[in-house]
């Protein structure tokens, strides 16, 4: 059976107008990011998959009211460790930040987790949400920007950030009988 999986950025929190790493830290979404989410047009679900955080449980709240997420714990966004809940000015002065950056991300974050161990995580997390789709043909998944950035840059290959999608937005990827991913489409979902 060919199935079509809809990956969707959560919508805006509070940290993302600031422009902080905002990991584990369970922020609510914005009115502002209700509205968003709101008036924008997504595509019809058979199941719905989410992060255990409430900025992806209400985003699948606002968009599937009628579908009740399958939550699926590894794909929590990473956990910034001591960046966590900061932006890149406030960040601009330690060390530790300049370390990470001229590393490209590469580098564990102090306290956290590394490019590497999330995005282990949150394939093992897809390979399960693969499984417990198995019966349905038009899957969504209410994730984070790193979490969608890791799956797809370990199922296509390329550089991780190219993956980036803004708040409200993402990805559809069709997955075929046979097991084959393709057809990468980035998606705005704007009316």
């Amino acid at each position: 059976m060919d199935r079509t999986i809809t990956f969707i950025r959560h919508g805006k929190t509070a940290g993302n107008l600031t422009n902080c790493y905002i990991g584990v830290t369970d922020e609510p979404l914005t009115l502002e990011g209700e509205k968003e989410i709101q008036d924008r047009n997504y595509p019809e679900a058979d199941i719905v998959f989410s992060s255990p955080l409430i900025r992806c449980i209400r985003t699948s709240e606002i968009i599937y009211p009628a579908l009740k997420p399958v939550v699926i714990d590894e794909l929590r966004e990473t956990n910034f460790g001591r960046f966590e809940g900061k932006n890149y000015k406030e960040l601009s002065a330690d060390p530790d930040y300049q370390r990470w950056i001229d590393s490209g991300g590469d580098l564990p974050f102090p306290e956290g987790e590394s490019r590497q161990e999330a995005t282990d995580r949150f394939v093992a997390g897809f390979d399960k949400l693969i499984e417990l789709s198995k019966d349905y043909y038009n899957i969504s998944v209410i994730a984070h920007g790193g979490t969608i950035m890791g799956i797809l840059s370990n199922i296509f290959g390329g550089d991780y950030y190219s993956y980036h999608v803004e708040n409200g937005e993402g990805y559809t990827i069709d997955l075929s009988h046979d097991g084959i991913f393709g057809g990468l489409y980035p998606r705005s979902f704007l009316r």
